[in-house]
């Protein structure tokens, strides 16, 4: 903005926001200090204070905002000053869009004021397609047609054919015994058999 204009700007907001209190002035000095401290999410923030003893203004701060983007192809305002958390803080309600601007603030009340900046508000990321109402959840990648999907073989754990041999060895204890006693049994029995036949054949031919 050319220099030109800036007595311009002061005049205009001193024309529509009020005339100055010459009470006040006269207590604090006759001019405002103005300074644009940056922004928060486009929210344009200044400090106003008095210029001679740097005391906050008590007063309603009357300030127009204005911005012009670097280009010239846009621009935002003017909006009026409202307070902020501290006694010197002073913001807009209203925020810039993401670019770059050039921001003048023109005060008209209590007392006369101005301040210049450039800005760069950047744009808000979008946020990732989980957290949007409505998204879908990533889903896992399709089978590739031909191809089956097979379950794993269980594998035999070592402690099972460990337990296998064991169960093979104690039948063999158990019942190895045992049918070598039948086995000598039957045997007995077939031999006495055979020798009573034998006697019997032996007494017939006499």
């Amino acid at each position: 903005m050319h220099t030109a204009i800036r007595p311009a700007l002061v005049l205009t907001a001193a024309l529509v926001l009020g005339p100055a209190l010459p009470q006040t002035a006269a207590a604090h000095g006759h001019n405002l200090e103005v300074v644009i401290t940056g922004h928060r999410n486009g929210h344009v923030l200044t400090t106003v204070t008095w210029e001679n003893d740097g005391d906050p203004v008590d007063e309603q701060v009357a300030a127009l905002v204005s911005a012009v983007s670097t280009d010239g192809r846009r621009s935002a305002g003017p909006w009026k000053l409202v307070r902020g958390a501290r006694p010197t803080d002073w913001t807009t309600a209203e925020a810039l869009p993401a670019g770059i601007w050039k921001v003048t603030v023109a005060a008209g009340q209590p007392a006369l004021g101005h301040a210049e900046r450039q800005l760069t508000v950047a744009a808000v990321p979008s946020p990732p397609a989980s957290s949007v109402p409505g998204g879908t959840a990533a889903t896992p990648a399709p089978t590739p047609p031909g191809s089956r999907e097979t379950s794993p073989v269980p594998e035999t754990s070592p402690s099972t054919n460990r337990s296998a041999a064991q169960d093979e060895d104690e039948d063999e204890r158990t019942w190895g015994p045992w049918l070598t006693t039948v086995g000598l049994a039957v045997a007995s029995l077939a031999g006495a058999a055979a020798g009573i036949w034998i006697r019997r054949r032996r007494g017939g031919r006499r």
